[in-house]
């Protein structure tokens, strides 16, 4: 009979207990989670208004009950999903009124941290945001708006990180996700026309502003993306079908 092979060395912490085996990197996966219900909600694949249950999300999704349930946790501080106890989860209906009030907030935000951005940007920063800058003018005429929203969070990311305040992403991260599904409703169903030419000029010249700490001229562009923004409420409240803001409006009997 064979000997067995000797197990290898393990490490042994400093108070003698052995160091357990690697585990999964939870927080990665709930990283992951959370960008998939937030790709999902934004591109209204969770419906305004849809009632679900945790596991449908999980069989959505193919995570795990854990990252998921904290996903899910996260979004619903962001006010982007109701939890109801003993009736499953709801995605919060889009009222146009109130989000039009939240992009007031988002202007005052998105100022200071432009303002910091210019100010801090380093070489590294400048970089990087050169080379969005590039990624962006080049598809600038061909560019879906699920192709921009990708762009447009990496954007946000490096705009914060050229900021150095981590703090302020917890408190624009949701209202950059509201505007992005305002976004995808108009750009899809209201204005499908238009391209997305002024939406990218916008963000064009809020990154070369950065990136050569034109201070002054970054919260100016800023300024104007916020103000398109803004337009686009007056053409979805003539326009816009309501059981695209809310679906449970689907069941109402017709007049």
């Amino acid at each position: 009979m064979a000997a067995r092979p000797k197990p290898g060395p393990r490490l042994v912490a400093a108070n003698g207990a052995r160091t357990p085996a690697p585990r999964r990197n939870r927080e990665n996966l709930f990283a992951l989670a959370y960008e998939r219900l937030e790709e999902m909600t934004v591109t209204c694949e969770l419906r305004p208004g849809r009632l679900l249950a945790m596991q449908e999300l999980q069989d959505m999704t193919g995570f795990g009950r854990t990252p998921v349930h904290q996903a899910v946790s996260r979004l619903a501080a962001d006010t982007l999903i109701t939890i109801r106890p003993r009736h499953g989860l709801q995605i919060a209906p889009i009222d146009l009124a109130r989000e039009r009030v939240l992009l007031r907030l988002r202007r005052d935000l998105e100022r200071f941290v432009i303002r910091l951005a210019a100010e801090r940007s380093g070489p590294t920063h400048r970089n990087q945001l050169l080379h969005m800058t590039r990624t962006l003018r080049q598809g600038r005429k061909a560019m879906t708006i699920s192709e921009f929203n990708l762009l447009d969070r990496r954007i946000d990311r490096l705009i914060m990180a050229a900021a150095g305040e981590p703090f302020l992403e917890h408190t624009l991260r949701p209202l950059h996700t509201m505007s992005r599904r305002i976004g995808w409703i108009y750009h899809n169903w209201v204005a499908a026309e238009a391209g997305l030419h002024q939406t990218v000029d916008c963000h064009l010249d809020i990154l070369d502003a950065v990136a050569n700490r034109h201070v002054e001229a970054a919260v100016a562009a800023a300024d104007r993306l916020i103000d398109f923004a803004d337009s686009m409420f007056d053409r979805m409240e003539r326009e816009i079908d309501p059981a695209l803001l809310d679906c449970s409006l689907d069941q109402l009997p017709q007049a």
